[in-house]
Formats: structure tokens, sequence, C-alpha cells
């Protein structure tokens, strides 16, 4: 069975996120959905808001888990038996931070490997910061997010 970790903040998950998902369920029989929590970071949604949040998003996909880690991710792929990481990325940008980061993971433990995913060109600008932002300032967020989403995030900002 070839299993895969989704590493990120996903705070909050984005249509962006769901298609990455989506597509790398086409090449694994499992993803893991993995809240990584970053203790620079001061997140809008609770740790139970968002797995909350991505379960409901990811209910209609049964091969698709939701889950947390405090520490590295190789550490918990390594402790859950799953060798591959998949990353979307989005522009250029993207690149030089994502290849890092695999490379590093890499150096951890050698039989890890990252899986990267170009995202679709109308989500190439969609992130979980933008999201927040817009919806922050009282804009249509409903084509960035679920409409679950979408109602939480209006609520966090009335």
């Amino acid at each position: 069975m070839k299993k895969a970790i989704y590493p990120g903040s996903f705070d909050p998950i984005t249509n962006g996120h769901l298609n990455i998902i989506e597509r790398a369920l086409d090449i694994f029989d499992s993803v893991t959905v993995l809240i990584s929590i970053n203790p620079h970071k001061t997140p809008l949604f609770s740790l139970e808001e968002s797995l909350e949040m991505i379960t409901e998003a990811t209910q209609h996909w049964p091969q698709v888990t939701v889950d947390y880690n405090e520490g590295l991710t190789v550490d918990y792929a390594r402790r859950n038996g799953i060798s591959t990481a998949v990353r979307g990325l989005r522009a250029v940008t993207d690149f030089e931070h994502e290849f890092s980061m695999a490379l590093t993971n890499r150096s951890l433990w050698p039989d890890f490997d990252t899986v990267f995913l170009m995202t679709r060109v109308d989500y190439m600008y969609l992130s979980s910061s933008v999201v927040r932002q817009v919806a922050q300032l009282g804009g249509d967020v409903s084509q960035f997010v679920p409409s679950t989403i979408e109602r939480r995030l209006k609520a966090k900002f009335v």
C-alpha cells in the first residue's frame, strides 16, 4: 500500500489544498493530511477546529485521514511507516523553500521522498493567509474554500 503525508498548517484548508489532495489520491492509496504545529505561528483556528474542518472537507475521500504533529514531519512519517510527503507548488517562489525542506528531510531520513504537485492555474496565488485576509476584510471567499470553511471564517470575523 502506497501511503503519503501532506503536511502543512492548513489555517484554513483551501480549495487549492483540496486539489492537491485529490490529485495525490491518484498516485497514493492513502493520504494523511498532517497539521504541522509551528510554535512560531499563531493560528486563526485552534487545532481542534482545524481537525474538524479538514475532516469535514475531506469526508468524501475515505482514504484520507487527518492528524497533527508537533515535531519534525520526517519523525512523524517514520513512526507511522510513511516514506513520502506530498507538497503543492504554486509558483517558482515556492520551489526554493520546498526544495530546501525536501533535502533537509532526506538528510534526516534517507528513505524519505517528497513528491511535488503543481497546483491548478486558478489556485496559483491562493494561500491560507490570503483567504484569512480577504475574510477579515469582509470579502467573499466562497471561490477559495468549501462552504463549511467559509461559514467558520465569517464567524471568526463577525
